[in-house]
């Protein structure tokens, strides 16, 4: 008879912060939860960007959003986007990114392998826009 665990990786992270769970050719996929990094005054500090690879995220639980800028060497007007549950984001290469996120939140991220390690970038968010963004992202 087949063992399950040569049929299935089943792997979990309940721990707050970032870990990659799954890997395999040239990708992973990792877990979130709540981090401080992802508070609104952290996120405000600076987003990222990777040159050569897209990011994907899926919002499990909570509430959180994206902060996206345009391709470009400095960080251009920031968007915020609300996330919804259960739909795909994909942040493509060379765009700026961050999240903000309720301390509830849990979200599964899809990257190359080891692209948050080899492939990335950070800028601040500008002064002037940060006061938009706190107006954007209600938390309450």
């Amino acid at each position: 008879m087949v063992e399950l665990e040569e049929l299935v990786e089943v792997r979990s992270w309940e721990e707050p912060g970032y870990r990659p769970l799954i890997f395999s050719d040239g990708w992973q996929v990792a877990i979130a939860n709540y981090p401080p990094l992802v508070s609104l005054e952290r996120a405000l500090e600076k987003v990222e960007r990777h040159r050569n690879t897209d990011e994907v995220f899926v919002l499990l639980r909570g509430r959180a959003w994206l902060l996206l800028a345009p391709k470009g060497e400095e960080v251009a007007e920031v968007k915020v986007v609300e996330m919804e549950r259960a739909k795909v984001y994909n942040v493509l290469a060379g765009v700026w990114h961050g999240l903000v996120a309720s301390e509830d939140a849990r979200w599964v991220i899809v990257e190359n392998r080891d692209t948050h390690l080899t492939d990335v970038e950070y800028r601040r968010i500008p002064e002037g826009q940060r006061d938009r963004i706190r107006q954007q992202v209600n938390l309450r």
